[in-house]
């Protein structure tokens, strides 16, 4: 079974929304990898993510705002021949979105940001914000221009 390649970028969204979490890599200052689970929203044109605004991913986002977001469901194990170890596998849909964060600061903007997270998990948005909530979370995006999929065994 060979892999496949997601070349249409629908199907690629369609594979981002069925995930939950998504993982985010980035380099720190020495150049050692650091990789988070994170909760996101999203569209047609970018990822959002959200955080506090310190600690160690902030740091390196700082310094660094080059990213690698994967993105990875329906995950099932699989085989050939139950009684022969290498013909089993794993199906799976996935993503890779990369670029530079981008943060977005105005109160607006992210209000409307946490909204796409709102829709994303819960299927509503329109959701209200106290203004001290916005004020400490970060809000940040990544542009979908750079993304790549693949499935096995679909």
């Amino acid at each position: 079974m060979r892999h496949k390649i997601v070349a249409q970028k629908s199907e690629m969204l369609q594979i981002i929304s069925g995930s939950k979490t998504c993982f985010v890599a980035m380099v720190d200052a020495s150049g050692m990898p650091y990789n988070l689970p994170f909760n996101f929203g999203f569209d047609e044109d970018y990822i959002y993510l959200h955080s506090g605004g310190e600690g160690k991913k902030m740091n390196i986002l700082a310094s660094n705002p080059n990213v690698c977001i994967a993105f990875s469901n329906s995950e099932e194990l699989a085989y050939q021949s139950a009684d022969v170890a290498c013909s089993h596998f794993m199906k799976y849909r996935s993503v890779l979105v990369w670029g530079a964060v981008e943060f977005v600061e105005d109160p607006e903007g992210k209000m409307a940001i946490l909204n796409k997270f709102m829709k994303h998990y819960t299927g509503r948005d329109g959701f209200k914000y106290n203004t001290p909530a916005i004020s400490n979370v970060k809000v940040f995006r990544v542009s979908t221009k750079n993304m790549s999929g693949k499935t096995y065994g679909f």
